[in-house]
């Protein structure tokens, strides 16, 4: 397929769309903290890794009070406020961090700085549902994931830099691209919560508003909370890319090169995720977004339970390649999921809801693995993830056949 061809699905979408493609670009190219997080906490903090998998568990768990905050304001008073009052409070948190040394004060900014992020977090999804329909919202949800990893495809090698010369720019890095990203959505991004007494769909539609809790409505849709149910143990797997496999890379490597050989495969997630997004879409297009999502399960088991066997960087590399087609798939099928069966009166309870389910395996893993890898190292990670990822693949695989029946 040639390129020109399939960047053509791309053509016509909402001019915010576009915007908000380069300030996810921005935005990500910043993200220094995050992929070091866990180095750093056990490196250069020198906290042991159970205590760094609780921090980083805290850090994940309060996605799930600032995400159910931040979709109930969404719904009530617009997506572009809440998006933007939330995520500068989120950089705001990590400009101190660069200033305090070795203090446990850092650990509770980052914590405070993603519950901020989680609660910015449904405003931004309800955001692109809103200024898309069915016919273009694949293509949409596609290019905005690939302007977030384009911009992650060179992050992490300037931020290896950083972490090895002047680590306290990460954090202040960090919170200035935030801040340029901001100011994009601010400027050129119009508000974007629909009227609903203007609103005329079909009665069939799943996107028409209703009345109600949001647990009454979402009661209702069965087959979206059975997805979420099992993309908590997808999202288990998946999060072995911020904290067991910075870890892995060191235990192999030796902490003096681990640090930037694991920001080389960051490096290559975001690049396969450049070159490989446009191509992948197109080539599943004609599947529904479940069964992409059961695809994205045997890849991940493919990935990561290779590592159980290889010690070379090449083999790292190709490991990393084949997990970054099951998240390309993953990343870009989870939201149209969602999107494609929500009302659009409680689009920002939804998402908080669907993803905080979503992200509970992520908020889990860190603390779980800390313990697993403690009591039988870390080598023996990989052939757990392959069982729980081949698992989910067969859920989804029979979700599918249930739903279209």
């Amino acid at each position: 397929m040639e390129l020109p061809k399939a960047l053509e699905m791309y053509k016509g979408l909402p001019r915010s769309i576009y915007v908000l493609f380069l300030s996810r670009i921005v935005n990500s190219m910043g993200a220094f903290v995050r992929p070091f997080l866990t180095i750093f906490l056990t490196t250069n903090m020198g906290i042991g890794e159970s205590l760094a998998g609780l921090i980083v568990t805290m850090a994940i768990i309060v996605y799930i009070p600032g995400s159910m905050m931040g979709g109930f304001m969404a719904d009530r008073m617009g997506r572009k406020n809440i998006y933007i009052c939330f995520m500068s409070a989120a950089a705001l948190c990590f400009i101190p961090c660069a200033f305090l040394g070795n203090s446990m004060t850092i650990p509770a900014l980052l914590i405070l700085s993603s519950f901020f992020n989680a609660a910015a977090e449904p405003a931004s999804s309800s955001m692109v549902a809103d200024l898309t329909n069915p016919s273009n919202r694949k293509a949409s949800f596609s290019l905005l994931y690939l302007g977030i990893n384009i911009g992650f495809s060179v992050g992490p090698l300037i931020a290896g830099f950083l972490y090895n010369n002047f680590i306290e720019m990460i954090f202040i890095g960090d919170a200035m691209t935030t801040f340029i990203a901001i100011y994009l959505v601010y400027r050129y991004v119009e508000e974007s919560r629909p009227d609903l007494s203007c609103v005329d769909l079909d009665e069939s539609s799943d996107e028409r508003p209703e009345t109600g809790s949001i647990f009454k409505v979402i009661k209702a849709r069965p087959f979206l909370i059975m997805a979420a149910i099992v993309s908590i143990m997808l999202s288990f797997v998946m999060s072995q890319m911020n904290f067991a496999l910075p870890l892995f890379t060191n235990e192999v490597f030796g902490t003096t090169r681990g640090p930037t050989l694991f920001g080389g495969l960051m490096s290559v997630n975001g690049i396969i995720v450049v070159v490989m997004t446009v191509f992948l879409i197109s080539l599943t297009k004609a599947l529904r977004p479940i069964q992409n999502m059961s695809i994205s399960g045997v890849l991940y088991a493919a990935g990561y339970g290779m590592l159980f066997f290889v010690r070379s960087y090449e083999l790292f590399i190709i490991s990393t390649v084949i997990w970054t087609l099951g998240e390309i798939l993953m990343a870009t099928n989870w939201g149209i999921y969602i999107a494609n069966h929500t009302p659009m009166s409680h689009r920002g309870r939804f998402n908080a809801v669907l993803n905080t389910m979503g992200g509970t395996g992520h908020a889990i893993s860190p603390l779980m693995i800390g313990l697993y890898i403690e009591k039988y190292t870390i080598y023996n990670l990989w052939p757990l993830m392959f069982v729980i990822a081949m698992a989910c693949a067969s859920l989804y695989l029979v979700l599918s056949k249930i739903e279209k029946r």
